[in-house]
């Protein structure tokens, strides 16, 4: 009987030695999704918090128009230092 008491109180420890490993990688992931910008959750469906819209992607000719858009921006900014 006391071989059995000591098995039960070993697992225990193993247990709570489980638990704590468990609450510091739950802490370093969220660590990790913070400098990832919190895209992704752990994988509890579509109502989990942190779950982020995907990105959305510009097109080369929205591209083409804001960068034209800037290069105008500087040239005025430009002639207003030349006057």
């Amino acid at each position: 009987m006391a071989n059995m008491n000591s098995v039960i109180t070993q697992l225990e420890r193993q247990r709570k030695q489980a638990e704590q490993q468990l609450s510091q990688l739950n802490a370093a992931l969220s660590a990790l999704r913070g400098l990832n910008g919190g895209t992704r959750s752990v994988g509890r469906g579509p109502s989990s918090v942190g779950m982020a819209r995907p990105r959305r992607k510009i097109s080369a000719a929205g591209r083409r128009r804001i960068a034209e858009a800037q290069r105008a921006r500087w040239a005025k900014l430009r002639q207003q230092k030349k006057s």
